[in-house]
């Protein structure tokens, strides 16, 4: 078995508004009916919604240097919003499960995880 990270990169003003309200409303109860999914097809996994990238940190590291930052790393309209690792055979099962992550508007990247330890470290 592998572990992948699966990290939801979306553009948090879809969520503006009584519209956007509704929006994540039926998102997150997407999220619950996935994460019911992944318990009964026997999945090991776990995941986490994040706060708005408004809340966010960032330290800035530059030969040894660093400086700290309000606000996320990225300077796109596409926000970290959230994230799963999942433990599944391959990167093509991996793949089938990404494609049921509810995402109004954006994008998700799929990353193996490296071992602390053992064999792969």
């Amino acid at each position: 078995m592998m572990q992948y990270m699966l990290m939801i990169h979306e553009d948090e003003s879809v969520y503006a508004g009584p519209e956007g309200e509704k929006l994540l409303a039926e998102t997150l109860a997407a999220h619950m009916a996935l994460g019911e999914a992944l318990v009964a097809a026997g999945v090991s996994y776990s995941g986490e919604r994040l706060k708005p990238a408004s809340t966010a940190t960032t330290i800035r590291w530059n030969m040894g240097e660093h400086q700290i930052h309000d606000g996320a790393f990225s300077e796109s309209h596409e926000e970290l919003g959230g994230f799963y690792i999942i433990d599944v055979a391959n990167l093509d099962e991996a793949l089938q499960w990404a494609k049921r992550i509810p995402i109004p508007k954006g994008a998700l990247e799929i990353r193996p995880v490296w071992p602390m330890s053992g064999p792969d470290a």
